[in-house]
């Protein structure tokens, strides 16, 4: 399965990665490459958890346009 993450550095320059489509799916790495490997576990271990607790494995997310 393939998962949009999103990439972001932290106050401290960590690198902080997160998968909207799955709640509270969030890993970090001292560099971009640590961080995107960590979230490939992260991930794994959210669906593991949402389909013992019989949860949906993902929520929708969709792009809008916002006019600036």
């Amino acid at each position: 399965m393939k998962f949009v993450v999103t990439i972001d550095r932290d106050e401290d320059g960590t690198w902080v990665v997160e998968c909207p489509s799955i709640p509270g799916c969030v890993s970090q790495g001292a560099t971009k490459g640590e961080a995107l490997e960590n979230v490939k576990d992260a991930i794994a271990a959210c669906l593991a958890v949402r389909s013992e607790r019989g949860m949906p494995l993902t929520i929708e997310t969709q792009q809008v346009e916002v006019l600036a």
